[in-house]
Formats: structure tokens, sequence, C-alpha cells
């Protein structure tokens, strides 16, 4: 059985990395290049970096703040927000990149997903998928920092996404993110039993059993968090040793 992957995410507004809940009221917690470097440290296995105005912001991401955080890292790196071009991939990758995300450029035209796959190789080719609950729709897709709720089914944008090349899928529930209330489990399962590709669960994380419960019940390959990590409540470590109790497989 492969290991679970264990990845903090540093969400970046204005060269800071920032956490909110259900995507607003953001506050700072901290400089995004000691961060990644405390995090390869502690054992992390992944580590993401989103910044998450840059397509509201019609700008690129912030490349030389890619490179400075890369020069921290020996563990994969994988960096979104505002990624629309071959151009734009090419950059990040040169700077120290191992993966980009790829969001609202996907959904606005999906055949970019097929396009930079057939150019850097689908592992390097990850598609983030935001996702709200909708009573009367189920769980529809978001762009543009989730304020576009594009009408489109979370498992079948998923699937199409992975059919087009993607590597793999960042999903995040906005219904549960910031919320420490447990990920989604339902549609993390749903989009892990769809398509044939790692599924990284996002959103809502807030215990050590969170985990167990997203790698057990939703066969989630990774669980990625923010504040639970960035401001000391749960240690990487002790997460990882509870998840090898529980049975779960991990790198320590």
């Amino acid at each position: 059985m492969l290991t679970k992957r264990i990845i903090p995410c540093l969400d970046i507004k204005d060269g800071r990395t920032v956490k909110g809940v259900r995507f607003e009221g953001l506050r700072d917690a901290g400089d995004p290049v000691a961060l990644a470097a405390r995090y390869a440290r502690e054992g992390a296995d992944e580590l993401v970096f989103l910044d998450i105005t840059a397509t509201n912001q019609k700008r690129t991401t912030l490349v030389a703040l890619v490179r400075e955080v890369a020069r921290e890292l020996d563990i994969p790196f994988t960096v979104g927000g505002g990624i629309g071009t071959v151009q734009d991939v090419e950059a990040l990758l040169m700077n120290g990149a191992d993966k980009v995300s790829i969001n609202s450029a996907a959904l606005a035209r999906p055949g970019l997903i097929d396009e930079l796959a057939r150019r850097f190789g689908s592992q390097c080719i990850v598609v983030a998928a935001d996702t709200r609950y909708h009573d009367a729709d189920g769980w529809q897709i978001y762009t543009r920092a989730g304020t576009n709720n594009t009408g489109r089914d979370a498992v079948q944008w998923c699937r199409e996404a992975a059919d087009r090349g993607a590597g793999e899928i960042l999903l995040t529930s906005m219904s549960n993110d910031g919320t420490k209330d447990g990920f989604a489990l339902d549609i993390t399962g749903a989009v892990s039993r769809a398509v044939s590709v790692p599924v990284v669960a996002s959103g809502g994380a807030g215990s050590l059993q969170d985990f167990t419960n997203v790698f057990q019940q939703a066969q989630a390959d990774a669980g990625l968090a923010a504040s639970i990590f960035h401001f000391g409540e749960i240690g990487i470590r002790a997460l990882k040793e509870h998840l090898r109790q529980d049975g779960i497989p991990v790198r320590l």
C-alpha cells in the first residue's frame, strides 16, 4: 500500500501566509519562507503554495517568492494561483516548483489540461477543484478564489480533469474550509472512487482523527491542512505517529 501524504498549505496574499474560514476573514499566519523551511524540517511530505488572489487580481504568481521558498525545500513543492498558460507553468517549474496547480483557467478552457500534460507530463499537473455543497444541486465547482459558481458537478469535473491528463486532484471543500469540523468525507470519497489519480483532501482538518477518517473512510491519498499546522495546534510528527498507530502507512 502506498504511503499517505501530509501536506501543509501556504495560502499567500501580498507575500504573506494567510488563513481564513470558508475563504473569508483572512488573518496573517506568518512568513511563507520561514514556514516552508519549518515544515520541511518537521517531516512534511510535500508543500502546497497557493497565491489566493492571483486569479482575481489578474496577475501571475509571485515567481521570486516561489524561488525563495524552493531554496528551503527538499520535498515536492506545488504552486498555484493565476496560472493560465504554458509560459506560466514553464516559469514556475524553472524557478523551483515541482508541480503546478491550475483551477479557473482549466475550467474556462479544459483543453489547457491536455496541453500542459502533453508538454510537461501529467506528474507535474494538479487540477484544484474548489467545491461547495448546495441542497438543490449537490457539490458544485467554484472558481475565482471561491467567488464564482460554475454550475458544474464536482465529481464529473474531477473525472474529466483526470481523463484529460491531470496527475492529481486537489479537492477543497469550501463548506468545510477553516472550520476544523473535519474533511468532507462524502465528496472526497466520491471523487476518490471516480478517478484513478491521487486525490488530495483539503478543507476542515481540526484533529488527528480527521486525518484518520479521510484516509480510512474516503480513501484520500493525501491530507492537506493550513491553520492547524501554522498555529501549532497539531505537529506533523505527532500526526504521523497517530496515523501509524491507526494502521495507516506514512513516512516517518
